[in-house]
C-alpha cells in the first residue's frame, strides 16, 4: 500500500513539473527556446562552430508610421528574444564582432525564427561593421 502511494506522489510531481515546463517554454521536444509570445521574435543563432552567443540580433520595420528597430543580444546558448514588438512585417538580421551582417530575413511576431551568422572572409570585411 505504501508503494502504491509514493508512485501516485511521484506521478503527481512529474505531472505538475510537465505543466509548469510547458508553460514557461521548456518543453521535452525543444527545450533551447523560451515561450514566443504574440509580441515577440525569438529563437537561436547559429554560426559554423555551433550556437552564438554575444551577437546582436536586430529587427527593422518602416511599416509603422516611424522607423522603428530593436535589437537585443543572444546569450551563451545563442537563444533571442525580442520583446513587445508592435504588429509589423520586420527585417531580422544577425551582427557581431567577426562577423558580415547576415541575409536579413522577414518575419512576423509570434514567430520562432533560427538565424544563421555569417564568418567574415577577413578582417578588413570584418571592420566594415565593426570598426577598430
Amino acid at each position: 500500500m505504501r508503494s502504491s502511494a509514493m508512485q501516485y506522489a511521484k506521478a503527481a510531481l512529474f505531472g505538475t513539473v510537465m505543466l509548469w515546463s510547458a508553460g514557461h517554454g521548456l518543453c521535452a521536444a525543444d527545450s533551447s527556446v523560451p515561450a514566443i509570445g504574440a509580441g515577440e521574435l525569438g529563437g537561436v543563432v547559429k554560426g559554423g562552430q555551433g550556437p552564438e552567443a554575444g551577437v546582436w540580433v536586430i529587427a527593422e520595420t518602416t511599416d509603422l508610421p516611424t522607423r522603428f528597430a530593436k535589437i537585443v543580444v543572444t546569450d551563451e546558448r545563442g537563444r533571442y528574444l525580442i520583446p513587445d514588438l508592435p504588429q509589423a512585417t520586420y527585417n531580422v538580421w544577425v551582427r557581431g564582432y567577426g562577423l558580415v551582417d547576415s541575409p536579413r530575413t522577414r518575419s512576423v511576431p509570434g514567430k520562432r525564427l533560427d538565424l544563421a551568422a555569417v564568418a567574415a572572409p577577413s578582417p578588413a570585411a570584418a571592420a566594415q561593421y565593426f570598426p577598430a
